[in-house]
């Protein structure tokens, strides 16, 4: 199924062109779904199955640059939290604890709402993207590596003191090559997992914050603000919500199947119960 939308959302650029997705012709808006028009037509007359191609590349593209920024922040505070311990784990840690206390959402609203439309549109393989979607990819990631810098730091608390790190050690290994080429490779099985995960809940977050106005803003489609433009047209054209919100929802299911999976397949403790 992620394979199926990953190929309907980039193969589809391949047949509809992002100006015909942007192309407005009132004399069919609100139309209901068609031959011509499989998904209808939105409230300018802008063709949704073209829009949910070109809407599903940005919100799969923020899913997975949100993530890598998450991995990152998380990689780094929990690796370094979990191998020096001291003062330096009790600092981040708390601060740590202090971002787990304030509700992702509404920090997400204040600093989507505080730099949105700061940023000029970004002109990029002559495609033009609105510039709150670095805003928001940006936000979602450093606003969701607290739970992998937890993960991070307990499997380095755990393996910092085995053998082969004790070996690195003796024979003059430097902190840095042992912190990244011999504990955290033994990490890596639950921060994939997290990241998969992590994934489906970027998606979902942005489309929070869409469907509240202050996600992606247009010209840039993404499921999200699709769904904030059908909201006053719930029953009157079903068609607007139903399409964006089925894709959303098959690809953060397929995604935390996904994630489901990799734990079971990467943890031998889950495989053995």
């Amino acid at each position: 199924m992620l394979v199926l939308l990953f190929i309907y959302a980039f193969g589809g650029a391949l047949i509809f062109p992002e100006s015909y997705a942007n192309y407005t012709d009132t004399s069919l808006r609100l139309s209901p779904p068609s031959a011509r028009h499989p998904f209808g037509t939105d409230t300018i007359g802008r063709d949704v199955l073209a829009r949910t191609i070109y809407g599903g590349q940005i919100s799969l593209i923020i899913g997975l640059l949100a993530v890598s920024i998450e991995s990152l922040v998380g990689i780094l505070v929990g690796a370094l939290a979990g191998y020096y311990g001291g003062f330096l784990d009790s600092l981040l840690m708390r601060i740590t604890e202090a971002m787990l206390n304030i509700p992702e959402i509404f920090l997400l609203i204040v600093m989507a709402k505080f730099f949105g439309g700061r940023i000029p549109e970004i002109h990029l393989l002559g495609r033009v993207f609105s510039g709150s979607v670095i805003v928001i990819v940006v936000i979602i990631g450093l606003t969701s590596w607290m739970y992998l810098a937890r993960i991070v730091r307990a499997e380095f608390l755990s393996l910092k003191e085995n053998e082969f790190v004790l070996a690195a050690r003796a024979t003059g290994t430097s902190n840095f090559e042992i912190i990244f080429r011999h504990i955290l490779p033994n990490s890596i099985a639950p921060i994939i997992v997290s990241a998969t995960l992590g994934v489906a809940n970027a998606i979902l977050a942005e489309a929070y914050i869409s469907f509240l106005g202050l996600g992606v803003q247009p010209p840039t489609a993404t499921w999200g603000n699709m769904l904030d433009g059908a909201n006053n047209y719930l029953e009157s054209a079903p068609w607007l919500w139903f399409f964006p919100g089925l894709l959303i929802l098959l690809t953060v299911l397929s995604i935390n199947f996904l994630g489901d999976g990799l734990r079971d397949a990467l943890d031998p403790h889950s495989r053995a119960v």
